[in-house]
């Protein structure tokens, strides 16, 4: 049995033993953790809510604010597998101190000295959507996709990693905001080796692992990490990802138009207004603003296929045909921009498909070229490229050309999985470096006047 297939039948099996629920299982934790405690999903859990006397500033990122153990659950249904979730002090996207919450799931056969941070990608601009709520036992439509993830996770935890699972967009949903799924990815590994009931301390070691929406938080982790939390850095093995999204505008104008992700576009302008306090309305059609309302907390499910060729001028007004006519659109879409992040130090694995048309996206226009549906291919080329010029050599690159963003995973998950092992192992990591074929201009968006 191949490697990938052989990890896709650990998944099955692990996965189904946690839906089973066996007695024998759960007996084979070893290091107890404390008995689980009521826990609810629901909007107004307490749990999500800092609570201290003290100014939330004057944590240190990572440290812990709230701990509590509960059931696993899939579908709303508890397993016999124990999750502690924590609260601790991360930053937003405008540097400011802010509380969010991860999930801790800790291997049966693990020993703590190795652990994945696994990035979701529940796409969602609903906070009840996000992971740590789907695994608390709460029951959303967005909720499903992190449920369906346990496909993902199980084989972790089956070679004896250690999981962590925090909620990237944090506590506002704040979609595609780069910057802070890293910083809350960064501070919920420190949170999770603060903590004495995860079992992990100081020196346990870590991969990140995330698609599409997880590569947004593990592509921008692995580049604040050297800055922002260079002991976090230290103990990285390296960061493996897929279906990444590099440089927003350049999506808005691949997707425009197609059948499926064009919803995507109402769900981008409302994640960079959340994320950086700007109201966007203001320049939007009557037809942008009922979109606008009715995704305001929807996922990703609530936009795929629901505006099948939706475009960036169908939701202005016409002054504003060019989204680059949008002053606040093109600064906030510039700091989002992962090439204008600094270049990881660890090694890294990056694939990306290319086959959009079987998800019905038909973009090629200058500049950004074909994709997967929704991520750019030229531009996930051009950010390994820079990385391999930047002084990183350790950056794997495939690019999957009969595969749309959908189909990918299939692929992308053992290789990635495959690929960190690896660098546990302390296996020399391998390097397209040379070989990675060119791709698009990262340089930030101009502003262009209004007509």
């Amino acid at each position: 049995m191949s490697k990938p297939v052989r990890s896709i039948a650990v998944a099955v099996v692990v996965t189904a033993s946690l839906t089973a629920a066996p007695a024998a299982v759960a007996a084979q934790t070893a290091t107890p953790a404390p008995a689980p405690s009521p826990a609810s999903a629901s909007a107004g859990d307490p749990f999500y809510a800092y609570d201290g006397g003290t100014p939330l500033s004057a944590y240190a990122p990572g440290s812990v604010l709230k701990t509590r153990t509960l059931k696993y659950h899939v579908v709303g249904i508890p397993t016999p597998v124990t999750a502690i979730q924590l609260l601790y002090r991360t930053t937003d996207a405008q540097g400011r101190p802010s509380a969010n919450v991860t999930t801790v799931v800790r291997s049966l056969v693990g020993d703590g000295s190795r652990a994945v941070s696994y990035q979701s990608f529940y796409d969602s601009l609903d906070p009840e959507d996000g992971p740590s709520r789907a695994i608390a036992g709460n029951v959303t439509l967005g909720g499903l996709i992190p449920n369906v993830e346990a496909l993902f996770i199980a084989p972790l935890l089956a070679k004896g990693y250690d999981v962590v699972i925090p909620d990237t967009e944090g506590q506002r949903a704040d979609f595609a905001a780069g910057p802070e799924y890293g910083t809350n990815t960064l501070d919920s590994i420190r949170a999770a080796t603060r903590s004495p009931q995860t079992g992990m301390d100081s020196g346990t070691r870590f991969g990140l692992m995330g698609y599409s929406g997880g590569a947004i938080a593990t592509g921008w982790a692995a580049a604040l990490a050297p800055r922002y939390a260079p002991d976090v850095n230290s103990r990285l093995v390296g960061f493996a990802e897929g279906g990444l999204l590099v440089a927003p505008a350049h999506n808005l104008k691949y997707v425009d138009g197609s059948l499926t992700w064009s919803g995507v576009i109402p769900m981008a302008l409302i994640g960079v207004s959340r994320s950086y306090d700007i109201d966007l309305r203001k320049y939007m059609s009557d037809y942008g603003l009922k979109v606008y309302g009715r995704l305001e907390r929807g996922s990703i499910l609530d936009a795929l296929g629901h505006y099948p060729g939706l475009t960036w001028k169908k939701m202005a007004k016409p002054a504003y045909a060019d989204p680059n006519s949008v002053p606040e659109f093109v600064e906030a879409v510039n700091k989002l921009n992962l090439g204008s992040a600094p270049t990881p130090t660890v090694p890294g694995l990056i694939t990306q498909g290319n086959a959009g048309f079987l998800e019905g996206t038909f973009g090629n226009r200058p500049g950004i070229g074909t994709g997967d549906g929704v991520m750019v291919a030229g531009d996930v080329r051009a950010l390994a490229r820079q990385y391999c010029a930047t002084g990183n050599p350790a950056i794997a690159y495939d690019q999957y050309n009969l595969l749309s963003h959908f189909g990918a995973p299939l692929v992308w998950a053992p290789t990635a999985l495959g690929w960190l092992d690896d660098r546990f192992a302390g296996r020399p990591a391998p390097s397209d470096c040379g070989r990675i074929p060119a791709g698009n201009s990262l340089a930030p968006e101009k502003p262009t006047p209004a007509t």
